[in-house]
């Protein structure tokens, strides 16, 4: 892959650049990096064929969690754009009927002016990894969530509530793939990434110790490693 292959970057729910401000520090020296936003849409639809609008016409595709949902739409979309994809810490199934109404209460929530409040219910038992960085990390996510702000909140749950399964687009693909798994993340577990790595023929699953569902900013060397080694494999290799 020619190192001037650019790299688009998909945030996850209420996150902005700033999830992936370590990737985009390290590897912008070496690879154009350009980060999408998925704040205007309300469907996964909408959001990849806005990615698709934005996007070079040839390039390597990363996303997490909302975004690697994002990012196998856009895949099943134009799959002669993507160079190669990266699916960290999400899930390739439709939302599940009880997650998907549990998500009512949240959005009457947000509407409310309880934003934060939801935000902080939402990320104990799920996003991080114990560790002494936990609350840092989760007060970068706070802030990104305060600042995307309600409306946001709400259009994406709802892409989320009604995003396609994308099982059959993994079976067909062909693009060289690296999931990526932080071995804490209860959101988006370990067995789900296997999964996947199980549907896709050129599949590398790599499992980050000691980091829940954001490896980008909990093991943030340890993640932009094993990109770098993504982006700079040859695309007949393994990486």
């Amino acid at each position: 892959m020619a190192e001037t292959t650019p790299l688009v970057l998909l945030p996850g729910l209420m996150c902005d650049a700033r999830l992936f401000l370590p990737q985009i520090a390290a590897l912008s020296g070496e690879f154009p990096v350009q980060v999408m936003p998925l704040t205007r849409d309300e469907t996964v639809e909408d959001m990849a064929r806005t990615v698709l609008a934005a996007a070079p016409e040839i390039f390597a595709l990363a996303g997490l969690s909302m975004g690697g949902i994002v990012a196998m739409e856009v895949l099943r979309r134009a799959p002669g754009r993507v160079t190669r994809l990266a699916l960290m810490d999400t899930n390739c199934q439709a939302e599940m009927p009880n997650v998907a109404a549990a998500r009512e209460p949240q959005i009457i929530g947000a509407k409310t002016g309880r934003l934060a409040e939801i935000m902080r219910d939402e990320m104990k038992p799920n996003y991080l990894a114990p560790g002494p960085h936990r609350v840092g990390v989760l007060n970068i996510v706070m802030q990104m969530a305060l600042d995307l702000g309600p409306e946001v909140f709400v259009r994406q749950s709802r892409a989320l509530q009604r995003r396609p399964d994308q099982q059959a687009t993994l079976r067909r693909a062909r693009t060289p793939t690296l999931i990526l798994c932080g071995e804490h993340d209860a959101l988006c577990p370990l067995r789900r990434h296997e999964f996947m790595a199980h549907l896709m023929p050129n599949a590398h699953l790599e499992v980050i110790q000691e980091a829940g569902h954001l490896p980008t900013l909990e093991r943030p060397d340890q993640t932009t490693g094993l990109l770098r080694r993504w982006l700079s494999a040859p695309p007949a290799l393994p990486f």
